[in-house]
């Protein structure tokens, strides 16, 4: 065993582990391969020559030492147990995130109960609030026309996403629990965290997928509960 390591190995079995982190876009498996490769490369530094090669050393422990840092952040980044508990109930609705960016958009909200029918939005009127309906039924009406619509979907998501004013009036039922953001706050959020206004942004169009799809299907097979768990179990 002892013949094969070798300076000439430990430096080409580096640099492949290196040549396949570049390849690869799982972030995880580039770490790991870049963590290998600086790894074998701080041995082949300690015995390629008579003494040392400290400079060398020096730097690749310096990359090694940063890796595992970045390694760390992105393990966090995925670990459910990140997610305040407070709202650790609520990820199985917004499971399409990643624990970080859920946690992320966790953290601009605040979670709220009315004991009355309140009404959240005008149509016509700006919207300062972005809603997510956590229970209780919504009350919709627009150009007239008055509907319902079951909890889980967002309220004012297109006046978020367009800068228009509220293209419906809604009133949530009594006993109903929303979480709520502002939106001036979610829109400075996004422009300083381009992941975050990713993550939001699809959140909100899969909500307006399937208010679609609730729209044009009968009501009892097209909640977005219903649309949720076909999708989990396609």
């Amino acid at each position: 065993m002892s013949e094969w390591i070798t300076p000439q190995n430990l430096v080409l079995a580096a640099g492949a582990c290196f040549v396949a982190g570049y390849l690869v876009i799982n972030q995880m498996l580039l770490r790991l391969l870049l963590f290998m490769g600086s790894t074998l490369y701080l041995w082949y530094y300690f015995v390629a020559a008579e003494q040392p090669l400290w400079d060398a050393i020096a730097m690749s422990a310096l990359m090694l030492a940063a890796n595992i840092v970045g390694f760390i952040g992105l393990w966090l980044q995925h670990s459910v147990w990140i997610i305040p508990k407070k709202h650790r109930d609520l990820y199985d609705r917004f499971n399409a995130l990643p624990p970080g960016d859920f946690k992320d958009l966790m953290n601009q909200a605040y979670r709220e109960n009315y004991e009355t029918e309140v009404q959240i939005t005008q149509e016509g009127a700006a919207v300062d609030r972005l809603y997510y309906v956590i229970t209780g039924a919504l009350s919709i009406e627009k150009q007239g026309e008055r509907f319902r619509m079951p909890a889980g979907v967002f309220v004012g998501e297109v006046a978020y996403m367009t800068g228009m004013k509220s293209s419906a009036s809604t009133w949530l039922s009594a006993g109903s629990e929303v979480l709520v953001w502002d939106v001036q706050n979610l829109r400075h959020r996004s422009e300083r965290k381009a992941r975050f206004k990713l993550a939001l942004e699809a959140m909100l169009s899969k909500d307006l997928a399937m208010k679609v799809a609730y729209a044009v299907a009968p009501a009892a097979t097209q909640t977005p509960e219903a649309i949720a768990a076909r999708e989990r179990s396609a």
